[in-house]
């Protein structure tokens, strides 16, 4: 399962940034715009809020379990989800938390 972590971080890193890139590239390097976009009707309302539920959700438990499990180095994924996405950041803790030698309860 270790690849299929990885190779799904992998992919939550490319995949959207492409179209982060490509956006940026047609619209300006303005961030403000961006978020503007995210917020252009009440469906893209809706994801922009999903993602921001799920990745503080995700911040949280890996925060507690990285602490609690002394696995420090999971803690990677958190800037990794604000960062690039949950796509990415998700996977990534997933692969980070079963590597071999991580500690276990």
């Amino acid at each position: 399962m270790r690849f299929v972590w990885l190779a799904l971080a992998v992919w939550g890193t490319i995949h959207p940034m492409y179209y982060f890139i490509g956006w940026f590239n047609a619209n300006t390097w303005d961030i403000m715009a961006m978020v503007d976009a995210w917020h252009a009707n009440a469906a893209t309302s809706g994801l922009v809020w999903d993602l921001t539920v799920a990745a503080v959700t995700l911040t949280i438990w890996a925060i507690y379990e990285s602490f609690s499990r002394k696995d420090y180095l999971a803690l990677l994924a958190v800037p990794a989800t604000f960062m690039i996405g949950v796509s990415c950041g998700l996977p990534l803790y997933l692969y980070l938390r079963s590597r071999p030698g991580a500690v276990r309860h």
